[in-house]
């Protein structure tokens, strides 16, 4: 992750990359902040939700290949 300016214990994820937000059980998109909340979009589009930025960490392997897998099988079901 990188740090832009902060401290190692505050680091922030670069846009784009894939983190793993515990609380939903979930690996998401890093999008931005928004207020003290961290914006995480699912992999493969769709509605972004709101996680504690304290709680995320990056994605490992077997996390990405799950959720790259995931978003296949949803294009697929809608005919994209």
């Amino acid at each position: 992750m990188a740090t832009r300016g902060r401290t190692a214990q505050t680091a922030v994820p670069e846009r784009g990359e894939l983190v793993y937000d515990p609380a939903r059980h979930k690996v998401g998109e890093y999008q931005d902040m928004a207020g003290p909340y961290a914006m995480l979009r699912p992999v493969g589009g769709g509605r972004e939700w709101e996680a504690n930025p304290a709680l995320i960490r990056p994605a490992t392997p077997a996390e990405r290949l799950s959720a790259g897998v995931k978003a296949a099988n949803l294009r697929a079901e809608r005919g994209l």
